[in-house]
Parts: C-alpha cells; structure tokens; sequence
C-alpha cells in the first residue's frame, strides 16, 4: 500500500512529520506493506517550480494507491494563472472526489461540549453553490453591474443519487439511521431534487431508518440533542458548515478526521486549515490528520478486501483515543502542553505497545 504525503503550508510540514512517524510505528506494529513517499505542494512548490499543485506530483499523487493532504494557505496564493491552484479542490475536481466524510465523536481527555456525540457527516463535495464546482468553463459567480452579484447553485440528479448511496452505506455499517438536511421548504427545486434522489439511492440499503430535516433546524439539534443522529448527509454548503459546528461541538477541529472519497481513489486531509500563526512553533496537533490517515487505510482496506488494513485502521484510531486520552498527547488547543513531537511520539507509543 503505497501513500503519497503532501505536507502543505503552515502547520502542515510538522503534523506531516509526526503523522509520517505515526505511520513508520504503525507499519512497524502491524505490517501491511505500508510505504510513504514524500512530495511538494503549496508555497513550497510554487517557491521551486512555479505551481501550488505541479503537473508531476499530481500524477505520482493519483498513481498512488491513497493521498494524505497537508492543510494548505490558499488565501496567500498568487491567481490560477499564475500558479495559484488550490490542491484540495484540484484532487477533488480531477479524480472525482464526490464525497466528504467527516466523523464527529467525542474522544476521553478532550474536553467537548457535546458529551454524546457520536455521528458522521456525508457531504456532497462536487456540486452545490461553490463557484469552483459549478460551471465546465468559468466561475459560478458573476456580477452584471457592480451592484448586482449572482451565484448559481448545481445540482443533479446522478450527483445527489450517488452521495444518497455512499451515505447509506456508511449508515449500514453504523446504527442505521439517515438523516438528510435540506433547505428544501424555500430551495424547493434544487433541495427537492437533492432530497428526493437521496432518498431513492437510500432506499436501495434495506433497513436504514431514513427522515428529513431542515438544515436550520439541524444547526439547533447539533446543539440541543445531538445523540438523537447517526449518519448526516447534505449538500455542499450545508455540509461544510454543519460539519465544523459538529466537529467544534466534539471537541475542536484539532481532533476532526476527514476523508475525500470517490469510486475509485481517496484522499485523507484533516478538516482544520493550516493555521500560520502557529506555523514553526511545534505545538500543533496531529490528531486530525492522523485520524484523516487511519480513515484513509480503512477505506483501500474495504476497497480492496484487505482485512489487515482494515484492522490497521482500527488500531491507529485507537492508539490517537488513547494517546489524547493521555496528558502526554494532549497539545496546549486541547488543554494540554505536549509538542507537536510529543504527541506524535505519544500515538507511536500506543501502537508499539510501549504505553
């Protein structure tokens, strides 16, 4: 299994550094001819040659069999047209990463104002109000006079059918229970669209217990009652929204997984940003990433049949619960004071049994 790690800006070269240990210990506890190679992208690479994502780390990136994304600084890169792509929307445009998966759980030793929580969010990652996954050719957002600024919303029946199925998946192997959000009493064409082709989708999955709520709503019960959900899904805007209200709720973004998924390939990128303030201080978490990475390894497990990845998965996700669980892997956003480093060392200890 061999994965391409792509540190990114800020804060990304050192949770890459720790994550790439994390990995080495894993592969070391719980062989499954893990491989990391290293590439270049963002600032680094637009510094050295010229593009935030190069021509050629993106083919060796989608010729892996997985991809681990550093966070990235895209408020500092220069227009498209000079460089500037943004590698996460690239990778999810290019390979058709159509699904989001964010899990929000509270984890022993991380302080949470949601105590029960325990759900994951399935967001649409293709279409949607985002102007950058709109239109074949030009931006989704215009402005016919310098008053006036218009965006158009996408949505398809096939998209929203095939984010309805791999979140009905993801709610079979869960508690079976569905949850699709919309905006649907004002939005009445586009989120009925959205809701009636996720409910066919759904339907395919027997016994899922499937209902509808608003999206408003949906940001009240996080708040209220958030033991009452198991798997969410939504579109895009709703779904990037809700999923960092969820993951704030669990505990922080700091400690929130995610993974970029398609039919064929995946992408593990932690959900927080690259955080430039804190870039070269060694007291950001890895959690996250890590977590993204064992999401990662989970997924080609169950894409490939390969029960031992699958187990691999399990025992990273375990070995970060206890690590944090632990003051020793706690870093100062979480009440902590351990480094970057330590709670990097803190996870590998777990996995190889010295802790």
């Amino acid at each position: 299994m061999k994965l391409v790690l792509l540190p990114g800006d800020g804060i990304g070269p050192e949770i890459a550094d720790a994550v790439e240990r994390v990995l080495e210990s894993l592969e070391r506890a719980h062989p499954i001819g893990l491989e990391v190679e290293r590439g270049q992208i963002g600032l680094a690479s637009l510094r050295d040659e010229g593009s935030t994502l190069p021509e050629a780390t993106f083919a060796r990136a989608s010729a892996a069999d997985g991809v681990i994304l550093g966070p990235v600084s895209t408020a500092d890169y220069p227009a498209p047209a000079e460089g500037g792509l943004n590698p996460s929307a690239e990778f999810r445009r290019r390979l058709d990463l159509y699904a989001n998966i964010r899990p929000s759980r509270t984890r022993a030793g991380v302080k949470s104002l949601a105590p029960s929580m325990d759900l994951v969010i399935v967001r649409e990652n293709t279409e949607g109000f985002y102007a950058d996954r709109t239109m074949h050719m030009g931006p989704g957002e215009f402005m016919p006079t310098p008053d006036l600024a218009l965006a158009m919303r996408k949505i398809t029946r096939q998209g929203s059918e095939r984010i309805g199925r791999a979140a009905a998946a993801v709610a079979a192997g869960r508690r079976g229970k569905l949850a699709i959000v919309t905006k649907s009493n004002v939005l009445k064409i586009t989120d009925g669209l959205f809701r009636n082709a996720v409910q066919s989708a759904a339907r395919d999955q027997a016994g899922l217990e499937i209902e509808e709520v608003l999206v408003d709503a949906m940001a009240s019960l996080l708040v209220r009652e958030p033991e009452r959900f198991d798997v969410i899904v939504t579109s895009n805007m709703f779904g990037d929204i809700l999923s960092n209200l969820a993951a704030e709720l669990a505990g922080g973004l700091g400690v929130a997984g995610s993974l970029n998924a398609g039919d064929a390939c995946a992408i593990a990128q932690a959900s927080h940003g690259s955080a430039p303030s804190l870039a070269g201080r060694n007291v950001a978490n890895p959690a996250a990433l890590a977590l993204s990475a064992a999401m990662l390894i989970g997924w080609l497990g169950r894409r490939d049949g390969n029960d031992a990845a699958i187990d691999s998965a399990v025992r990273l996700e375990a070995a970060v619960d206890a690590a944090l669980g632990n003051a020793a892997g706690r870093t100062p956003d979480i009440g902590g004071a351990a480094t970057t480093v330590e709670a990097g060392r803190a996870i590998a200890a777990v996995l190889e049994g010295r802790a």
